[in-house]
């Protein structure tokens, strides 16, 4: 399932990519996913900085939530799977234990906000960096290691959006309306 759902956003980032014309230095395809992945980056860091520090600790409870991630832990691990997947297309070692948040620990919002700031401003160098032609090279590793950049950067993209739908509830069970909802009529929130 996992690699369907990632070919389907694949193909179409790369055909979104291919509809500019591609014009000097651009590099339409990773240029496509840069700008996916900058307007899932607000998305994610709205829901972040919406929840009060006192709730960072957070985690559901009840039938069906035995040993699921506490808001902080969320974050964490998407700040480490960010750097891992980018590592990994630059042909560099992931950081250890991203499924738990990974190497370093935090005991403040603003410490793993900033940890997640880092870590978005490291995925847009890289691909502001990628070429088309290197968006085509094998990469190595445990996140999606034996395909190419392209497919990488396209998953840290789903994985990033991924954990934003599993924020989402964690705000509303706090009674906190997701930012990014907010603008809408209250009968599409």
């Amino acid at each position: 399932m996992r690699g369907s759902a990632a070919l389907w956003f694949a193909g179409g980032l790369v055909c979104a990519g291919l509809l500019p014309a591609a014009d000097g230095d651009r590099n339409p395809v990773p240029e496509s996913i840069g700008q996916v992945l900058h307007f899932t980056e607000g998305q994610f860091l709205a829901v972040a900085e919406a929840m009060p520090e006192k709730s960072y600790r957070f985690a559901a409870a009840g039938p069906g939530f035995a040993g699921v991630r506490t808001f902080a832990e969320q974050v964490m691990h998407v700040a480490c799977g960010n750097f891992a997947f980018f590592n990994e297309i630059e042909h560099k070692a992931p950081p250890e234990r991203c499924e738990k948040g990974g190497p370093r620990t935090f005991s403040t919002k603003a410490e793993i906000l900033k940890y997640l700031h880092e870590s978005f401003d490291y995925g847009n160098q890289v691909l502001a960096a990628m070429t088309d032609a290197a968006a085509k090279d094998k990469v190595q590793g445990q996140y999606w290691g034996g395909t190419t950049g392209l497919t990488v950067a396209v998953a840290a993209v789903w994985h990033i959006a991924d954990h934003y739908g599993q924020l989402v509830p964690y705000l509303r069970m706090n009674n906190i309306v997701p930012p990014p909802t907010k603008d809408y009529p209250l009968k599409v929130r």
